[in-house]
């Protein structure tokens, strides 16, 4: 069975293959664009933006949960990762998503998250979830605009002995991020760019 979203994209429920990447990306561009803001905007990061996306309007929702965790499922299929998570709070609802879809398709993924300092109660955990030394892992987050977020994720999971095959993100705002991943040695990609989200507007 299928249910429409679009005039051209339907979403599969029940049991079948995932839809490709190119079906997912294809799916979430106008959910994602319905999201974006222009005008002067303060980032997480402290810096100012003349564009924002609202990332988890999209990870929060049904169909653009399930849309890009397919395309995060298919992207990291090949490369032997067993975990996914990423900064909390963008990547919590995305490594949910993934550990659902990858259990309904067959190939269990395992979801972490990586708060932003140790807890000071309880296990004092920094990295929740069950991440392992030698799990070869994606790390994952929303939008992506320094990168910043994202690397002392990264930094957090090679300390605790998991080893990063990807850096994934919904949006990367090309302010950097991408560059910065690509420096520090880490492959990086994302559904969409900037470029993608404002062309022909």
């Amino acid at each position: 069975m299928t249910r429409a979203v679009s005039e051209s994209v339907v979403v599969p429920t029940g049991e079948g293959p995932l839809p490709s990447r190119d079906a997912c990306r294809a799916a979430l561009l106008p959910l994602v664009r319905a999201v974006c803001r222009t005008g002067a905007v303060t980032l997480s990061s402290g810096q100012v933006s003349d564009f924002y996306v609202d990332g988890k309007q999209i990870t929060l929702a049904p169909d653009g949960a399930f849309w890009f965790a397919a395309w995060i499922f298919q992207t990291v299929a090949p490369r032997g990762v067993v975990a996914i998570g990423g900064p909390s709070i963008g990547a919590d609802p995305i490594a949910g998503a993934v550990a659902l879809l990858s259990h309904q398709a067959g190939r269990s993924l395992r979801g972490f998250m990586v708060r932003p300092a140790a807890k000071e109660y309880g296990m004092q955990h920094r990295i929740e979830g069950p991440l392992r030394a030698g799990d070869r892992v994606a790390v994952v987050e929303d939008v992506v605009t320094s990168g910043k977020s994202l690397l002392r994720a990264i930094d957090a999971v090679e300390e605790a002995g998991a080893q990063v095959a990807v850096a994934l993100a919904l949006v990367d705002r090309q302010e950097g991020g991408a560059q910065a991943l690509q420096v520090a040695g880490y492959q990086f990609e994302a559904v969409l760019t900037r470029a993608d989200l404002t062309a022909d507007r």
